[in-house]
């Protein structure tokens, strides 16, 4: 009978697994194996390192975002960092983080924003005096990827803001391919198959999802070819500011960049307890299937600024927001 492998073998064993598939996700964009997969490798690593502190290894994928940047395209490194999510796997998980934030809080009445959970590619769009100056992909968190001339082509993101514009402004969100612009690549791509088979050649590989797709859309060296993919934007998170107004939430926020020009996924919602978030998140489940784009889960925020800052963050996430993940399924 085969023995179990001891706790320094297995976690040796994860780490390695686990940034084999960070750099097929992150760094390709090839995953070999579904996010439900990968949640649960991660999983078993964070336990065993908790069980195990003599193990600890700051290097270990358990303390890091995604994968470091590939060199296709010039590197960027964040001034603002571009941290991951720690994630809930139901609802028992959802609850528990919020006890942390209650006791991290001292029981301050708590509201919180409740957004969709895009199967995109994160991206930071700096400007600077009004101007998109530079764009840049996650990449580890600490370094992404230069895409600006290939961002510069997505019709919904603004080359310019209105006058009064904060001096330095970064905007996160996601970049993602709709589902309808997806299905249309995906058939014009297996014609381009079919005839590359019958000139003899070889055919290309056909993106698997739109999340696949998306990704390398945004890292073609032409940008024209990146404009032909019809991708699409949704603002979600402020990086780095310089000369901003005062806001004191993420609702407010949220309709600043509105106001700004930027598209906001219309499915947010304010909440005044964790019980209407866990509802949010159940019926964005349900209707998963009901939009134009892909999600995989729920992202639960606290919605005042500053309680954010009095809680803070890990090594690897912010304590005040916290990722629902939805069950894997295949779209009908």
């Amino acid at each position: 009978m085969a023995r179990n492998p001891s706790p320094k073998k297995r976690i040796e064993e994860l780490r390695a697994q686990i940034s084999h598939h960070n750099e097929q996700y992150y760094g390709t964009d090839a995953p070999e194996i579904s996010d439900a997969e990968y949640d649960l490798l991660l999983r078993e690593l964070r336990d065993l390192e908790a069980q195990h502190p003599e193990l600890a290894d700051e290097q270990s994928p358990s303390e890091s975002v995604g994968a470091a940047a590939i060199t296709t395209f010039d590197p960027v490194v964040h001034r603002v960092p571009m941290t991951s999510l720690d994630n809930a796997m139901d609802e028992s998980e959802l609850r528990a983080w919020g006890e942390r934030v209650a006791k991290g809080l001292d029981g301050q009445p708590v509201r919180f924003v409740c957004e969709l959970k895009i199967d995109g590619l994160a991206i930071s769009i700096r400007y600077e005096n009004g101007v998109l100056v530079q764009a840049a992909t996650r990449g580890d968190g600490e370094t992404g990827e230069d895409v600006t001339h290939n961002i510069r082509t997505i019709g919904q993101i603004p080359l310019r803001l209105p006058v009064d514009a904060p001096e330095v402004l970064e905007v996160r969100g996601e970049v993602y391919m709709p589902i309808n612009a997806f299905q249309q690549f995906k058939a014009d791509k297996e014609r381009e198959n079919e005839q590359r088979i019958a000139q003899g050649k070889k055919p290309e590989a056909v993106p698997a999802n739109p999340r696949n797709a998306g990704a390398g859309s945004l890292r073609q060296k032409d940008p024209s070819v990146t404009k032909s993919r019809n991708l699409a934007f949704f603002a979600y998170q402020l990086g780095e500011t310089q000369g901003m107004p005062a806001l004191a939430s993420h609702h407010d926020t949220l309709n600043y960049l509105k106001q700004l020009g930027f598209p906001i996924n219309p499915e947010h919602k304010l909440v005044n307890t964790l019980e209407q978030a866990e509802a949010f998140c159940a019926n964005a489940e349900a209707n998963r299937h009901n939009l134009d784009y892909e999600i995989d889960g729920a992202v639960v925020k606290l919605d005042d600024l500053a309680q954010r800052e009095q809680l803070g963050f890990t090594s690897r996430a912010p304590r005040w927001a916290i990722a629902v993940k939805f069950a894997p399924e295949e779209r009908n």
